[in-house]
This record gives C-alpha cells, sequence and structure tokens, in this order.
C-alpha cells in the first residue's frame, strides 16, 4: 500500500479522499490555487502545496505543477477525483513517466471511452446495445442535419468529448436544427476544447440508470446499479440505488453488458457505464442502450457504497497498489436503499443560475452523510462548480430511505447564499416520484409546481421580527424600564420582494405581542423556546447583520433593510440588463438603435462551464451595447441598456 498520495483535485471530492486514505493509515497531499488557500481540503490534508491562479487553466488543469508537487512531497501515486485531469489521457501518461502511479484506469481504456461515437462503435463490437444515431467523422452542419431528419425527430445533439450536460441539445423540429447545433459546437469549444458532435435519437420517456463496474486490468465485477433519471437540463439533481422497478431479470442483462464493456477495454479502478433506458413499457432487457462510460468515480458513488458497504475509494487505493479485485460478484449484494441529493448554490427563481456568497451558517441533522468541501465561513466562488454538499441517506425500503431524505432536506441547515434546497426537499415530496414513477422528463414537466414559492406562515414572520427586534431569546433589544405603557419597537424585514413591517411589545420579560398589519400574535418563552400563540415556535433563529434566517419547515431567510439606505431604483427600471454572475461575454446579438421584443436574445454569458442566454425584459430600442463578446465581466456589470419608455 502506498505511504503517500496527492489529490489532484479540490472541494468534496479531495474531502471524501482524504477521509479514506486517513483511515488507512495514507498521507495525503493536497494541491491549491489562490481561492483555495483557505479551503476545508488544504486545511484537512498532512501537506498542501500551492499551484497557481484561481482559473482551472492556471491550477487544476496544470499536469506539470501537480506532478511536481507529487515529487516534491514524495508522495507516490496521483488520485484525480472527477472533473479536472481525472479524464485526460495525456496527464495519466505523464504521471506514469515521472515515475509516479495513477490512481484510476490506463490512458488507452480512457481513450477508448473518452470520444462517445469512438466509445459506442467500440461498445457495437463487445455486444453492448447501443441508442441509434450518428457517431460519424463528418461534422458539416448540413450533414449533420440530414442524419438528424434520418434518425427521426427528436433527436439530441451531444459533445463527443466531456459530459455533465454541456454541448448537448434536444432538437424537436428539423427548423431548430441550425440554431441548437451552432449553440452546442460553441459550449463544447468552450468547455472541452473539441467542438464536434453527434447525434442520437431521443428517448421520448427516458430512464437514465447507470452501472458502477471496477476492474484490475483484467476482469470486472459491477456494483449494481444507480438510478439517476431527476434531472435538470441534462444535469443530475437526485440519485438513488438501486433503481426503481428493476427486475432481477433486467438487473443481470445490464449488470452483465457494463462487465462486457469493463473488461473490453482492460478497465481498471472505479468506472460507471451509463444506459439509457425506454421506460415506456416498465423496465424491459431489450429496453437499454449504452450512452457512455465515465473512466473516474462519479458524483454519485455514495449511494453504491450504501447498499453494498464497500469504500469505493479504499478499492480504488488497493486495485492501483497491485492488489487484485477485493470481492468476486457473487460476494456482491443489495442491502436496502439509498438517495443522494447534490445541494448547490443556485438561484432557482432565477432559472437555476449558479450563485455566490459566503456561508454565515451550515449545519446538517444527525444520522446523515453529509459530503461537503466546505465550512460555514467558507466563499463559494465563481471560478468552480457551485456544489455545497452531498446529502446521502440510507434505509431498508425505498420508502423508509424517501422519507428519511425528505426529513434530511427540511433539518439541513445553510444561510449566506441562495440554495436549491427547498426544490430538493420538493422533489422529495413529489407523489411521482414517491411511487418510483421517474424519468428525465419529471423535473421538466412539474417546474412550476416544483419551484413555486411557498406562503411564509405569520408564526415564521413573528419569530423572524423577535430576531430582528433583539428578541432571539429574552433580555434583548427591549428589556429595561418603561413608564405608564408596555416598551414597544418597530422592525423593517423584506422577504424577497414584500415589505415586512413589524412591532414588538415588549409585555413581560417572557412575553412579547407581535403586530404584523392587522394580524396581533403573542410570543412565550417556555423551556428554552418561543412559543407563538400557544405553539412551539416552527424554527430555529439564526441572526447575523443585516438578515434574519429562519430554520424549520423551510429556510426563510428576511433582509433588515438600514432606515438610511436609500438606494435607487432597481436597474432593470432603468433598461439595463446586468450580469447576474462573473463570466465571460462569448456573443452579443444586437447593436444600438435595433428594435427588439420582450425575450429576444441580447447576449450569451458563459459562467460555470455552461452558456446563459440574456433576454430582453420589454419590448424597446437598444441605446447601448457596453460590452463586446470576449469581455470578462464581474456579476452586475451591464451589458446592455434600452432606451427609456415613453
Amino acid at each position: 500500500m502506498f505511504h503517500k498520495i496527492l489529490i489532484a483535485n479540490r472541494g468534496e471530492i479531495a474531502c471524501r479522499v482524504i477521509d479514506t486514505a486517513r483511515r488507512m493509515g495514507v498521507a495525503t497531499v493536497a494541491v491549491y490555487s489562490d481561492a483555495d488557500r483557505a479551503a476545508r481540503h488544504v486545511a484537512e490534508a498532512d501537506e498542501a502545496v500551492h499551484i497557481g491562479g484561481a482559473a482551472p487553466a492556471d491550477s487544476y488543469l496544470k499536469a506539470d505543477a501537480i506532478i511536481a508537487a507529487a515529487r516534491e512531497t514524495g508522495a507516490e501515486a496521483i488520485h484525480p477525483g472527477y472533473g479536472f485531469l481525472s479524464e485526460n489521457p495525456e496527464f495519466v501518461e505523464a504521471v506514469e513517466a515521472a515515475g509516479l502511479v495513477f490512481i484510476g484506469p490506463s490512458a488507452p481504456a480512457i481513450r477508448a471511452m473518452g470520444l462517445k461515437d469512438a466509445a459506442k462503435a467500440l461498445m457495437e463490437k463487445a455486444g453492448v446495445p447501443v441508442v441509434p444515431g450518428y457517431h460519424g467523422a463528418n461534422q458539416d452542419p448540413e450533414h449533420l442535419s440530414g442524419a438528424a431528419d434520418a434518425i427521426g425527430y427528436p433527436v439530441l445533439i451531444k459533445a463527443v468529448a466531456g459530459g455533465g450536460g454541456k454541448g448537448m441539445r434536444r432538437v424537436a423540429a428539423p427548423g431548430e436544427f441550425a440554431e441548437a447545433l451552432a449553440s452546442a459546437q460553441r459550449e463544447a469549444q468552450g468547455a472541452f476544447g473539441n467542438p464536434a458532435v453527434l447525434i442520437e435519437k431521443f428517448v421520448e420517456k427516458p430512464r437514465h440508470i447507470e452501472v458502477q463496474v471496477f476492474g484490475d486490468g483484467a476482469r470486472a465485477v459491477h456494483l449494481f446499479e444507480r438510478d439517476c433519471s431527476l434531472q435538470r437540463r441534462h444535469q443530475k439533481v437526485i440519485e438513488e440505488a438501486p433503481a426503481p422497478g428493476m427486475t432481477e431479470e433486467m438487473r443481470a442483462a445490464m449488470g452483465q453488458a457494463a462487465v462486457r464493456a469493463a473488461e473490453a477495454i482492460g478497465y481498471s479502478g472505479a468506472g460507471t457505464v451509463e444506459f439509457i433506458v425506454d421506460a415506456s413499457g416498465g423496465l424491459r432487457p431489450d429496453r437499454f442502450w449504452f450512452m457512455e462510460m465515465n473512466t473516474r468515480l462519479q458524483v454519485e458513488h455514495p449511494v453504491t457504497e450504501a447498499i453494498t458497504g464497500v469504500d469505493l475509494v479504499e478499492w480504488q487505493l488497493r486495485v492501483a497498489a497491485g492488489e487484485p479485485l477485493p470481492a468476486r460478484q457473487e460476494q456482491l449484494s443489495i442491502r436496502g436503499h439509498a438517495f443522494e441529493a447534490r445541494l448547490y448554490a443556485e438561484d432557482v427563481p432565477a432559472g437555476f443560475l449558479p450563485a455566490t456568497g459566503t456561508l454565515s451558517h451550515l449545519r446538517f441533522p444527525e444520522g446523515v452523510r453529509a459530503d461537503t468541501g466546505v465550512r460555514a465561513g467558507d466563499t463559494i466562488s465563481p471560478w468552480y462548480d457551485p456544489m455545497i454538499a452531498k446529502v446521502i441517506v440510507h434505509g431498508p425500503t425505498r420508502a423508509v430511505a424517501l422519507r428519511r431524505l425528505a426529513r434530511s432536506l427540511a433539518e439541513t441547515e445553510v444561510a449566506g447564499s441562495v440554495t436549491n434546497l427547498a426544490f430538493l426537499g420538493a422533489l422529495a415530496r413529489h407523489v411521482g416520484f414517491a411511487a418510483g414513477d421517474v424519468d428525465t422528463g419529471l423535473i421538466a414537466r412539474d417546474l412550476p409546481s416544483l419551484t413555486a414559492a411557498a406562503e411564509c406562515p405569520l408564526s415564521v414572520k413573528a419569530l423572524a421580527a423577535l430576531g430582528a427586534g433583539g428578541f432571539a431569546r429574552p433580555g434583548g433589544g427591549l428589556a429595561g424600564f418603561a413608564l405608564w405603557s408596555p416598551l414597544a419597537r418597530r422592525v423593517d424585514m423584506r422577504l424577497g420582494e414584500e415589505e415586512i413591517p413589524a412591532t414588538l411589545s415588549l409585555k413581560a420579560p417572557d412575553r412579547v405581542e407581535v403586530s404584523l398589519g392587522d394580524e396581533r400574535l403573542v410570543a412565550e418563552w417556555r423551556g428554552g423556546d418561543w412559543w407563538i400563540d400557544g405553539t412551539r415556535a416552527p424554527g430555529r433563529l439564526l441572526v447575523a447583520p443585516g438578515r434574519v434566517t429562519v430554520f424549520g419547515a423551510g429556510t426563510w431567510e428576511f433582509a433588515l433593510p438600514d432606515p438610511l439606505d436609500r438606494a435607487a431604483a432597481g436597474a432593470a427600471a432603468g433598461g439595463l440588463t446586468l450580469a447576474p454572475m462573473p463570466g465571460l461575454v462569448k456573443a452579443v446579438f444586437v447593436k444600438p438603435g435595433q428594435t427588439v421584443a420582450a425575450g429576444e436574445r441580447l447576449a450569451i454569458l458563459e459562467a460555470m462551464k455552461m452558456e446563459h442566454t440574456l433576454t430582453a425584459a420589454r419590448d424597446g430600442t437598444v441605446a447601448e451595447v457596453l460590452a463586446e463578446a470576449g469581455a470578462q465581466v464581474e456579476a452586475g456589470a451591464a451589458l446592455v441598456r434600452m432606451e427609456e419608455e415613453t
């Protein structure tokens, strides 16, 4: 076994590898960028080496700096995590040329599966079923359009390199093809340096089911399947294992196909064979097709660990160190059910835009596995994926595990950045999902109900007002001496766009009347908690400068406006289109004097590896274009100004 390994990654996966390495007695070396000097993975590793600037190209993608750090610190092997250089065959070769061990598959195995078109051809030869489509080298737009016509609409355009939904577009009709193709190619070029795409038949009721495989270079086993059908724009949101409705016949067929795929390329280490499944007639062994193979550890690997009892990172280290496969196929079995929910810093009402911010508070409930790379006080950087944590639960049955997931999400506390926590909770409570009737279109079909803002209860507003007035507990801001009438104080709060004036009247040291418009509620302190109108307060208070957060049945964050602050009216009223986050302006579609309609495209901003289309908020005429293609802009930067309405 290795004495010391270097982890060529950051965040949650770096911390995950450190946990297992520490348990195995293996020392770890972290690498970090300028933006990650105080990151959790840096603090937890035995050693840490600075490798460059905040941009991935200046740090986590610098193979030479990473290898130099490994040699300088005496590391014997490099664990790539996922993303960055994890599926780069040139990096594998450079690691091995430096006399180090790459904890993962060989360069030829990565190359074999690195391009989706070549991988599909290889899988056909290995007897693995593949989706009907065009996987050829001719990238002429007219040829690709003709291929789409031959396959039959709807079709899916997919970048041949990479993953994560980047460079992928669904096209419903021939008239939409040219624009979708151009957008997919731009995004693929930016994300992977390769604009090539393939065209596939779009399955009408698809389920995304993948099989975890593990090989030692000669033989392989599978550790059963995961269902990753709950997706938003082709990015996974909640994963589970095993797949609901799976039959033993289909599990055996998919497992055998995945093992054939791994053994066909002499695969070593952890990998995932992804299949698209037509669920329109239930799960049948003749209705699944190979999509791609991820030649690395997957983000969702914890659900497989939960149902098998296997530590996949430990297996990675053992096999890379020269040990044989730790188990035979017949020794592996499924125990119970597991879910993983991906908690992100993202603005759901704004269309799931990635968000930034400093986490003033972060707490997970007891008994829940939370894989995270951040702590309270850490900043969500615009340079990297905005994941906060993966919340993982396990139970004896799917129903029990899903109830545990819903409760765990309700009890998770995050403050300092907008998140998708409420959205995840709505998914966990979704009736169709609970019944196992799931496909990749579920979120898109039910998006309005899943993202609808819940009405804030009066009791939550009253509790927030207590916090805003200095009454997180008795003895706060109103305690004191008053003649003839109760001491009272007004506090102003804002919840989203709603202005909430409240008045607090101290009736006794442990009793406060809270007035919210025409409503009056009585708050009493009993046994260490506030009780409002005779009912225990519905959450827990967190008071910070400028805001009050109530955790409980949802997370409610109230802003406390500065009474001296007289900010100007919103930029939208002045006709400005602002950058919603830091990013690169990829394209500008308008010029001064041009008339545009509400919803018309103005520009494309690339941020956090994805393209975001900015549209006109109203009909009008463009007065000024304030940024050009190729410009790097900060959040809030003005990009386009419309003429004032008359």
